[in-house]
């Protein structure tokens, strides 16, 4: 049972979790940021066109949503031991090395070479960051339910870590890409030190009661497999496809190529992208402690549902406006949208399911979702992108969220449907709670 929540900065658990996120999310910002870019950049990068990038993100999520979906098994197996997320902080760790001389000479290489470095890679990046990602957020909700702190609060030093490294990645990119693997694998160190040598003295006394006691508390394999069989979850499944997906598929494939284009040059594209990058994490990271306030006054669902209108609009807009200062104030807008989708996520697989499979669930339902969708639109819409241009292929992404919208506002379980976990209340529906025992 999770104890009451007190003060946060008195509370060793969220430090440590706070801490740990953070450094992942340096870790992983500073290069990825910019890998479409390296990927693309006939200069500073590698020169692929939009379909090939495709080709790499598609296989990077064909490996993701397989690796994803194991993590989410062993976590929920391993309750709150960290073993699993210090694998994942060593690959981060050592994302430098591995990027300067074995991923990117492989994937110049060309040929059969080049095939086996987009295999090697979409197996060390996904296991290190997209993966490892989900990971980390789902171990830091467990330990906030646990140890009693708000997981919108610890998540949010994610964000902020992932704002300041932006802030520099586009500088850094122009010097050398590479530079910005070597950062990622330094954070990296610093979140394994974090994970590795920092446990509250209440983790060692829940992780000794879990050891001794003869109750079994985490799900079986067979029940953690069964989570695929639950009809309420394929139909947030498909309503993630459609929206979450294109997080990477518009966010990382295309849009920073775009945005360079609107300057002079694109290395003052690229700089002032990194600045805008990071500003926008920044108001993500202040997003993540409003966002439960949203929550409890429209809802779960209707949350949801928010993210996905804010996405429609802000990919629509991307391709209606032209200069990048209109641009610019457009994409602020992802930082309202990412916590609408993260945190509802959470709190509506605790509303409606087991909350032992927590982690299990939001791998599957959330990240496993999306990933399979980049797995299925990131070719078509990389070769649309080749041919079409930008705006067309925004504009055909702006639809296809629209159309999941509307799917998600009639098939999205309400917020009083409730199968398992605690149950979830506005404030409106409190008061008329209060109202009525009066």
């Amino acid at each position: 049972m999770a104890r009451a929540t007190q003060s946060a900065w008195r509370n060793p658990s969220y430090l440590q979790s706070s801490f740990g996120i953070f450094m992942f999310f340096c870790s992983w910002g500073i290069w990825w940021s910019f890998f479409s870019r390296w990927l693309l950049d006939p200069e500073k990068g590698l020169g692929m066109t939009s379909a090939e990038q495709g080709q790499i993100y598609s296989i990077n999520s064909l490996a993701t949503l397989i690796i994803m979906f194991v993590y989410g098994v062993i976590q929920d197996q391993l309750g709150i031991k960290r073993k699993l997320v210090i694998a994942v902080s060593v690959i981060a760790a050592l994302v430098g090395p591995f990027a300067q001389f074995i991923y990117a000479p492989m994937l110049t290489a060309g040929g059969t070479t080049r095939f086996l470095g987009v295999l090697l890679g979409s197996v060390v990046l996904s296991a290190g960051f997209m993966s490892g990602c989900s990971l980390v957020e789902a171990l830091t909700e467990r330990y906030s339910r646990k140890f009693g702190f708000e997981y919108g609060q610890s998540r949010a030093w994610g964000s902020f870590g992932y704002a300041i490294v932006a802030l520099i990645a586009g500088h850094t990119f122009n010097i050398n890409p590479l530079i910005n693997f070597w950062i990622g694998s330094a954070c990296g160190l610093g979140m394994l030190l974090v994970y590795l040598f920092w446990v509250p003295a209440e983790q060692k006394a829940e992780l000794k009661k879990e050891a001794d006691s003869t109750e079994r508390t985490n799900p079986t394999l067979k029940e953690m497999v069964s989570v695929l069989g639950m009809p309420t979850l394929w139909v947030l499944i498909v309503f993630m496809i459609f929206t979450n997906t294109f997080y990477t598929v518009f966010d990382q494939q295309m849009f920073p190529t775009y945005y360079s284009s609107l300057f002079e040059t694109t290395e003052i594209g690229d700089a002032t992208y990194g600045t805008l990058n990071g500003f926008q994490v920044f108001l993500e990271s202040a997003m993540m402690g409003v966002v439960p306030i949203i929550m409890r006054k429209i809802g779960v669902r209707n949350s949801l549902l928010l993210g996905a209108f804010v996405m429609c609009a802000r990919i629509g807009l991307c391709g209606a406006f032209h200069d990048p200062i209109s641009v610019s104030i457009v994409k602020l807008f992802h930082s309202i949208e990412v916590p609408l989708f993260c945190l509802p996520a959470f709190r509506y697989f605790t509303l409606h399911f087991d909350t032992k499979l927590s982690a299990t669930l939001y791998m599957v339902g959330f990240q496993i979702a999306s990933q399979v969708g980049q797995v299925i639109l990131s070719v078509p819409l990389g070769a649309l992108h080749d041919a079409m241009g930008d705006r067309p292929t925004f504009f055909t992404i702006s639809a296809i969220v629209l159309v999941a919208l509307i799917y998600g506002f009639f098939v999205i379980k309400k917020d009083d449907q409730q199968v398992g976990g605690d149950p979830f209340y506005t404030d409106k529906q409190l008061k008329a709670m209060e109202a009525a025992k009066a």
